[in-house]
C-alpha cells in the first residue's frame, strides 16, 4: 500500500496506491490523519484509480475519514475509482455523502 500527496492551494489530492483492507487500514487511517492535520484544507480528493482491491474495511476507513473531515466543515470527493473499488463503492451508496468525480 501506497500513499502520496500533494497540497494544491486549500485543496489536499491524495492518491491510494494498492490494496486498501484489513491488512493496510491502519497504516493508511494513521497516515491520512497526519496529512490532515499538516496544514488547512478546504477540500480533500481522494484519487482510488491505482486502488486495486478494497473491502468493508476500506469503506470503513474512507468513512471515519469523511466524519472527521465533516466535522470540520471540509469535504471529501472520490476520484477516479478503479472499475472493482467503484463496484464496491456503488453498492454501498457512499457516493452520497463522498461525491464521485472524474480527473
Amino acid at each position: 500500500m501506497n500513499i502520496q500527496h500533494k497540497f494544491n492551494g486549500g485543496t489536499l489530492q491524495i492518491n491510494l496506491i494498492g490494496e486498501l483492507d484489513e491488512s493496510h487500514a491502519e497504516f493508511v487511517r494513521d497516515n491520512l490523519d497526519e496529512i490532515f492535520r499538516k496544514r488547512a484544507i478546504d477540500e480533500v480528493i481522494i484519487d482510488l484509480s491505482k486502488l486495486s482491491f478494497m473491502d468493508s474495511t476500506g469503506i470503513g476507513v474512507l468513512i471515519g475519514r469523511y466524519k472527521i473531515l465533516n466535522n470540520r466543515g471540509i469535504g471529501l470527493k472520490i476520484a477516479s475509482p478503479s472499475r472493482p473499488v467503484d463496484k464496491v463503492l456503488s453498492l454501498t451508496g457512499i457516493y452520497k455523502i463522498m461525491p464521485k468525480i472524474s480527473q
